[in-house]
């Protein structure tokens, strides 16, 4: 992640400054990418367990809805 630029623009002024991240930054950054990768990956585990009980229960998803309603 070299490089990344933030633009911070002050509305009352209307003045952009253009800079790199610093070093804690960037490091944030990192942290959020790993923890937002992570989130991804369960939510598509839990979808595909979902997927997979549908599937062995031999019903849809709008079935589903109605036996929990």
């Amino acid at each position: 992640m070299d490089n990344l630029m933030l633009i911070e623009h002050n509305c009352e002024t209307g003045e952009i400054v253009e800079r790199e991240l610093t070093a804690a930054e960037l490091k944030q950054a990192e942290k959020d990418k790993a923890q937002h990768q992570a989130e991804l990956a369960r939510i598509e585990a839990l979808a595909n367990e979902k997927a997979a009980l549908l599937e062995r229960l031999g019903i849809t998803a709008e079935e589903a809805k109605l036996l929990l309603n």
